[in-house]
């Protein structure tokens, strides 16, 4: 798959707060502070860190000390990345996620013994999808 568009948030630092970030995302932004509201309800903390391995600043969501979701900013959308343990990636096709999401993660290749679910957050409509992924994430051991 060929790349248009390039992770930002990789000068080490300029830490990624809100006023960086609602400039970097635009009009996602919106989507999203609602994306921490939806991480707040679940009682998951999310922390921002540079990470020198990847030259970027990366915001690992975790429950407890569980990482549930990778979010990283690239220009006009949050990135947000669950990694399905390949035991599980058969029970995610039958969560009731929209085709296209099914699709998407069906074409994308594992990172290690695990499947990338990957969310671009442009504006609310993919919470719906994203949010069951999660809480599937989130339940399984």
């Amino acid at each position: 798959m060929e790349t248009i568009n390039n992770i930002e948030l990789r000068d080490e630092n300029v830490y990624p707060d809100e006023k960086v970030l609602e400039e970097i995302l635009g009009p996602s932004f919106e989507a999203y502070q609602n994306l921490l509201k939806l991480f707040d309800e679940n009682n998951l903390e999310y922390t921002w860190r540079y990470y020198k391995d990847g030259k970027a600043w990366l915001c690992k969501v975790q429950k407890k000390r569980r990482t549930i979701v990778w979010m990283s900013a690239w220009k006009g959308y949050m990135q947000a990345i669950i990694y399905i343990p390949g035991k599980y990636v058969e029970d995610i096709y039958s969560l009731d996620i929209s085709e296209g999401i099914k699709a998407k993660i069906k074409q994308t290749k594992n990172v290690g013994k695990s499947m990338p679910c990957i969310f671009e957050v442009r504006d609310n409509d993919v919470f719906e999808d994203f949010n069951k992924v999660m809480q599937f994430k989130i339940k399984a051991k």
